[in-house]
């Protein structure tokens, strides 16, 4: 039997035991009707804390009263400004602080990544990459081979899942690796797939790649915040992240990268320089000569968006909060279980099942987010459900994807999609 049930008093008691049940109260939601929405949106962009506009308004006040000597004298000096965020996404990313550092942007920051650990050779030049991976990631990949001079149809190897299956399996992803061996300068993939929401082995693929000579790195988009890492552990090269997802720094919020301390003094690692990269030490004696910081902070270029870093504090504190991500997985893996639950209820009610969950099962293989293939008329039960104050969303041709987020989801959140959806469904 079931240790869930579809129903609404089920789904309050969970809430009454929830131990970070009063997070919730911490973020603005949406509001449709008299309620908020049902906000399983936060894949995308999460939501806004309620202390971000205290943490901005701070650095805004200093700003006014301070003007430029607030890069030394802010009650948060701008100086070191992306230093306030380092122990708490290193703990989030299971690394050392050296290793990470607040940044720039997210496609940019994988450039400069790539900069450093794609160095192609006549021989070793091809880059790993899944086929559905974000479009940002083909494209940065796509155009890294072609800065070398390499044919993006010789040099990126594309994964694709078995015919007639919607995700990689492990196996394969090694076979590709081993197969490719001799000519594979690195493997970079997004560690949790954007359509699919897979979570991929890191340790298994980084230790792949690393067998056959070549570097390995992930994209963390969907993957911060979401699922535990240990990417210092895991031997990973490289890797970079957003922040306005699971991390809710709001929209187009400040990346960050992370580097494995092995490189933390590698001087001779090729790198794009700037300005903010340069030892903190000799940076305003105005060098002429690049001396890089220790760690991943060499890769920084310009000084630090206060405004976004000031926002991604304030929901760092909210993690901290939390106790970071141990009691977050162990809520999302109740949440997102009760999510998969209630959508196999939901097809009981119908003779053919209309909705087909394309995440794999495997709680470990997966982190908050389903991705639900429709049909028929996806996109009209889409429709139905925002109508209705869902608010999840929709990439073509035919898939719903829904991630109810630990930090601020309920099981009655879920409860109410299950109930909507069969709405939406015309059951």
């Amino acid at each position: 039997m079931s240790r869930f049930e579809n129903s609404l008093d089920f789904a309050r008691r969970c809430d009454a035991a929830d131990p970070l049940r009063l997070l919730r109260e911490e973020f603005y939601f949406p509001v449709f009707g008299d309620q908020p929405a049902v906000y399983f949106a936060g894949n995308s962009l999460g939501l806004q804390p309620r202390s971000t506009q205290d943490y901005i308004v701070d650095d805004l006040e200093d700003w006014a009263n301070l003007g430029v000597e607030g890069h030394f004298h802010a009650r948060h000096p701008w100086f070191r400004y992306q230093d306030f965020l380092t122990d708490q996404l290193a703990q989030l990313l299971g690394a050392k602080p050296v290793e990470v550092v607040s940044m720039g942007s997210l496609t940019s920051n994988l450039h400069l990544l790539l900069v450093s650990f794609y160095r192609p050779t006549s021989k070793r030049y091809k880059i790993m990459v899944e086929y559905d991976a974000f479009p940002s990631d083909l494209y940065a990949v796509e155009t890294q081979a072609r800065y070398h001079g390499f044919d993006p149809e010789d040099a990126v190897i594309y994964l694709q899942p078995r015919e007639g299956e919607h995700t990689l399996r492990h196996e394969d992803i090694l076979a590709s690796i081993r197969e490719h061996g001799e000519s594979l300068a690195t493997v970079m993939l997004g560690a949790v797939n954007y359509y699919t929401g897979q979570f991929f082995d890191l340790a298994g693929i980084t230790t792949a790649a690393h067998a056959v000579g070549a570097t390995c790195g992930f994209n963390l988009a969907h993957a911060t915040g979401n699922v535990p890492l240990s990417l210092h552990a895991w031997n990973v090269d490289y890797a970079c992240f957003c922040s306005y997802k699971y991390l809710n720094a709001g929209p187009g919020g400040v990346s960050g990268i992370f580097v494995h301390e092995r490189f933390a003094d590698d001087a001779a690692l090729p790198r794009l320089a700037g300005w903010w990269g340069n030892d903190p030490d000799s940076r305003f004696k105005m060098p002429r000569n690049f001396t890089p910081a220790r760690g991943a902070r060499s890769w920084q270029q310009s000084n630090a968006p206060v405004f976004s870093m000031a926002a991604l504090r304030a929901s760092l504190d909210v993690f901290s909060k939390a106790g970071m991500m141990e009691p977050l997985r162990r809520k999302s893996l109740e949440l997102t279980g009760y999510l998969e639950y209630i959508i196999t209820q939901v097809n009981r009610q119908h003779q053919i099942p209309p909705v087909t969950i394309i995440t794999p099962s495997e709680p470990a293989r997966r982190g908050c987010q389903l991705s639900m293939i429709v049909r028929p008329n996806g996109r009209k039960v889409f429709e139905a459900l925002q109508a209705h104050g869902v608010i999840v969303d929709w990439r073509e041709p035919d898939v719903i994807r829904a991630a109810p987020v630990p930090l601020y989801n309920s099981f009655e959140d879920v409860y109410r999609f299950g109930q909507l959806l069969e709405s939406a469904l015309g059951g």
